[in-house]
């Protein structure tokens, strides 16, 4: 029975394992974008992930598209790889939310390695943006995938409705959300009830810090006393035993 038991544990822990395998495999098949913000206005870093090569063969380089709602974005360094930008120049310059115009802008980002990937390595890729005021959107980042024999596009955008795994090669998205609730300070809600609790807590600190105080003193009075006490008694005690 113990052995049964035991077998049949194993065989679970296995399957289970098999599993997480198998979706971790899924997961990663693809370049995916992971961002640190998604609320609309939010300066974010999206890091995307390059889990394989093509087909068994070693990556040279990746030329992320940026979307058309998206200006610039500033890539982060990585050692491994040089970077190189693409420009966009507009027939008529562009309006921004604030007033002013621009006549070009950052249209993509291509990572270019120093040394190929291997295809059983992975490897990321971070930009610095702005997200676009356009809650309730997803923004798709197409990305060229080249290897040192042939290439991958990450480039399918499902249908409305559908998941990225209705398509072969799903590009790498942001879902913009909503933007975060501003006091008339500047400052998100979170913030403003941050501050407020703080200077509650400072306050109650403060408030209670003269019944400490006074504790202390008298504790302090309390010893000073006793002590003189303990004195006197023994002062009285030796007067006595000499008049004996």
């Amino acid at each position: 029975m113990r052995l049964s038991r035991t077998l049949k544990s194993t065989l679970a822990l296995g399957a289970t394992a098999g599993l997480m395998t198998l979706g971790l495999g899924a997961a990663s098949a693809h370049v995916e974008a992971t961002p640190s913000e998604t609320a609309a206005g939010s300066y974010s870093l999206v890091t995307f992930s390059v889990g394989h090569g093509c087909d068994g063969s070693a990556t040279t380089s990746l030329k992320i598209t940026l979307p058309q709602e998206v200006n610039s974005a500033t890539p982060t360094v990585n050692p491994n790889w040089s970077i190189s930008e693409s420009t966009e120049t507009f027939s008529t310059p562009r309006v921004l939310a604030d007033g002013s115009k621009i006549t070009h802008r950052t249209s993509a980002i291509t990572y270019t390695a120093k040394t190929p990937l291997d295809a059983h390595q992975r490897d990321t890729f971070t930009l610095s943006l702005q997200v676009p005021d356009a809650a309730g959107k997803t923004l798709y980042f197409p990305t060229l995938q080249s290897c040192e024999k042939g290439t991958t596009d990450w480039k399918d955008i499902p249908a409305a409705g559908q998941g990225e795994d209705s398509v072969k090669a799903p590009a790498p998205s942001l879902a913009v959300t909503a933007a975060a609730a501003t006091t008339g300070h500047g400052h998100g809600a979170g913030d403003a009830a941050g501050a407020a609790a703080s200077d509650q807590a400072s306050a109650d600190t403060a408030g209670a810090s003269w019944p400490a105080w006074t504790g202390l003193g008298a504790g302090l009075a309390g010893l000073v006393l006793g002590g003189l006490a303990f004195l006197r008694t023994g002062r009285t005690g030796r007067t006595g035993r000499t008049k004996a």
